[in-house]
């Protein structure tokens, strides 16, 4: 993470189960992003760490934590299941956004969920839960179109895709026909499922920067 943003290892309480976390807080913070990873990652993920240091740098606190518990993520390791318990991870992250209304220290920055892969439909479906505190959506190379909730979401979104994972944009673009809230899908030119070709994950953190700006109350974009 960025040293010259304070981050500290949590504790996230988010029903009974106790997921461990990295919270990053710039000195003022404007918002905070939760990242909602998927398909086998953890707070650990390069590319959520990546994005969140670009955030950081313009002023957003970071959450990034661990939708299963160690012994569930063993298990998923073998099984590959829980990452596809669409509603097992939502109700993870309603719990989540529960707890960050406990603490004194985040409970009045804004909300944006930064969804990727199967996160994205636990964050879309979690958004619905919560509409009052989740002030903007955004998928990275998500799977919006296993969420349950679409037409229910009211937080502004912003679906990411990469130009090469072709299924995945037919995915997102029948997933958005069903949002009744803005939305935009925006395309990275030469991106494949991971965004690891060069440029690309830059692109990514520009476009959520750039919507945290447009959407959250006093932000700006300094990039």
């Amino acid at each position: 993470m960025d040293e010259r943003v304070p981050t500290q290892e949590v504790t996230v309480q988010a029903g009974v189960a106790a997921l461990p976390g990295f919270l990053s807080m710039p000195d003022p913070a404007r918002g905070l992003v939760v990242f909602v990873h998927g398909s086998g990652s953890s707070r650990f993920s390069s590319r959520n760490r990546f994005v969140a240091e670009a955030l950081n740098a313009g002023g957003l606190a970071t959450l990034l934590f661990d939708l299963l518990t160690a012994d569930e993520h063993a298990i998923d390791a073998i099984t590959a299941e829980l990452r596809f318990d669409i509603g097992l991870l939502t109700e993870r992250l309603v719990g989540v956004l529960d707890w960050i209304e406990q603490q004194s220290a985040l409970q009045a920055l804004p909300v944006v969920l930064f969804g990727a892969s199967t996160g994205a439909a636990a964050a879309l479906d979690a958004a619905a839960e919560r509409p009052a505190r989740v002030a903007a959506m955004i998928s990275r190379g998500g799977r919006p179109d296993l969420a349950t909730a679409l037409s229910r979401v009211r937080a502004p979104t912003l679906l990411i895709v990469g130009g090469d994972d072709i299924a995945v944009i037919g995915m997102n673009r029948r997933a958005a026909a069903q949002l009744a809230v803005e939305h935009r899908l925006e395309i990275v030119p030469g991106a494949t499922h991971l965004f690891e070709e060069p440029g690309t994950l830059e692109e990514v953190a520009r476009l959520a920067r750039a919507w945290c700006a447009a959407h959250l109350p006093g932000e700006r974009d300094d990039a």
